[in-house]
């Protein structure tokens, strides 16, 4: 090759090529890739926590399970103390483990975002319940609406790393308990379809909810061959305890065909242990309990195992999602999880900072990097939560696209092979060529199926960046955010079914 071929394109080149949309098949990082490299626990540590958890269950057991949880539990063969308090044989733990669903699919509305949660397949994607949207323009914090998790869900179905939605706030504009569950439905499903996760107040609600999402599949048949929604259910009150009703409302998704996302979020120092190992601990404890319950009403129903122990701060009180900590007790998690052979979930990607500033940026980074290399399957509060989980901002939700996107890279790790390994490029740039690998084809080649390379992250030279104006980060992002939202969401329902979903209750989103 002549050094003239070999410069040919030069610099127009690779950036006509970094520009250039790219097809699946190159591109670096996708959802599902395998993490799992990270693990912060031993095997012995491991069995440790399981066999510690085994015996929470089997002798301090949980407190205030509805009666239909009791008939169904105790019918499994738990048993029910004279303190009210169920306990689970070790027997009865180890054969529902048995029965679990190992391999579960969370389907989206279209078929393209389908999240296959096996192994160590890592997703990322929002979640929480935020009462509060940061308005990063006036620097300051106000009530959500159910606009704003409208235009959550459509900045979402936008995001190439963002890969579900989970309802991330909360729709203060709607005082009527039902109509915001509903509504949280319509606004999150009418803007994107990619997989929604979504809780209900009352188990009198599950029924109409079930109306609008069966209405929105096009019959209840086709749900069930493809849920896109999950229920994310906070079925315990640590320290182990059931949340009645909350059990309540779990029976009700089993029976409607709704995959479980099994949520237990201690607190630690405060409703958890106040040592990582112990938080771990009881969380495993507790989500155990809620699989024995899942399966013993259908068994193999789709459960996620879902661990969420957080920290304290115990100068303020307050969750330190953003911690170092955080990142351990969620990828701790993750290798339980890996260790029952069950999709999983944890948080990771929360920020304690009230605005997208450095200290968010290193917050999220830390746990998003942590929980991914850990192999978690389900990384929720990725994206856009601040303030202890009190704050949702849609500017940080975009700029975590980026965040996601390095996090993912450093999931899919380092390919060691003949090829990548590079001898013969070595051996004709040394021996043949101009003693650089600017411009060879192989660089050319691999330059997008290697290395991500921002959105909206800047990496000019200081000289570009006066040339452009000194473009701000959060100015674009604010940009990014107009843009989308200026144009029609994809997920816009058609004109009848809306008319038909508005019948079912009242429906605050404009037409």
């Amino acid at each position: 090759m002549t050094k003239s071929a070999r410069r040919s394109g030069g610099r127009a080149a690779r950036q006509a090529l970094r520009a250039a949309p790219l097809t699946d098949d190159i591109r670096p990082i996708r959802a599902g890739m395998e993490g799992g490299t990270y693990k912060p626990l031993s095997d012995a540590e491991v069995l440790k926590i399981h066999n510690t958890a085994l015996d929470a269950l089997e002798k301090i057991g949980l407190a205030d399970a509805p009666p239909s949880g009791v008939k169904i539990l105790t019918g499994a063969g738990a048993i029910l103390g004279n303190d009210g308090r169920i306990r689970f044989p070790r027997a009865l733990v180890e054969d529902m483990l048995t029965k679990a669903n190992k391999d579960i699919t969370l389907y989206s509305r279209d078929g393209k975002n389908d999240l296959i949660l096996s192994g160590n397949r890592v997703h990322y994607g929002t979640a929480g319940a935020a009462v509060n949207l940061v308005d990063v323009e006036k620097n300051e914090y106000r009530e959500c609406t159910v606009q704003d998790l409208h235009n959550a869900a459509r900045i979402v179905d936008h995001l190439d790393n963002v890969h579900f939605l989970q309802r991330p706030m909360v729709c203060r504009d709607i005082p009527d308990n039902y109509e915001m569950d509903l509504n949280t439905i319509y606004a999150t499903t009418s803007g994107t379809t990619k997989h929604i996760g979504t809780s209900f107040t009352e188990p009198s609600f599950v029924k109409g909810a079930f109306d609008i999402i069966y209405e929105i599949a096009g019959g209840e048949a086709k749900f069930r061959e493809r849920p896109f929604i999950s229920n994310s259910n906070c079925f315990v009150v640590p320290p182990m305890k059931f949340a009645t009703e909350s059990c309540e409302v779990m029976e009700l998704c089993i029976k409607g065909g709704m995959p479980i996302l099994l949520l237990s979020a201690g607190m630690a120092g405060a409703t958890a242990p106040s040592t990582i190992a112990g938080a771990i601990m009881q969380a495993t404890a507790e989500c155990l309990a809620g699989l024995v319950y899942v399966n013993a009403i259908v068994p193999g129903h789709p459960a996620i195992f879902g661990t969420w122990p957080f920290g304290l701060d115990l100068r303020t009180g307050s969750m330190s999602v953003g911690s170092g900590e955080q990142a351990l007790l969620s990828a701790g998690c993750a290798q339980m999880h890996k260790f029952y052979g069950l999709p999983g979930g944890a948080a990771g990607g929360a920020s304690d900072s009230k605005m997208p500033d450095m200290q968010a940026g290193w917050e999220q980074m830390c746990s998003n990097v942590m929980t991914g290399l850990s192999g978690l399957n389900m990384v929720y509060e990725a994206a856009g939560m601040h303030a202890s989980l009190l704050g949702f901002s849609l500017e940080s939700l975009i700029l975590a696209d980026d965040i996601i996107g390095h996090a993912m890279r450093c999931v899919r790790g380092i390919e060691v092979s003949d090829e990548t390994l590079a001898l013969d490029q070595v051996a004709d740039v040394c021996l043949n060529g101009p003693g650089h690998y600017l411009g060879t084809s192989q660089t050319l080649s691999r330059m997008q199926a290697d290395y991500v390379y921002p959105t909206l992250g800047d990496r000019t030279s200081p000289k570009e960046w006066v040339e452009l104006d000194k473009p701000d980060l959060i100015k674009k992002a604010i940009d990014l955010k107009n843009k989308i939202l200026g144009e029609p969401s994809m997920a816009k329902f058609d004109p009848e079914l809306d008319a038909r979903l508005r019948k079912i209750v009242p429906i605050h989103l404009p037409y």
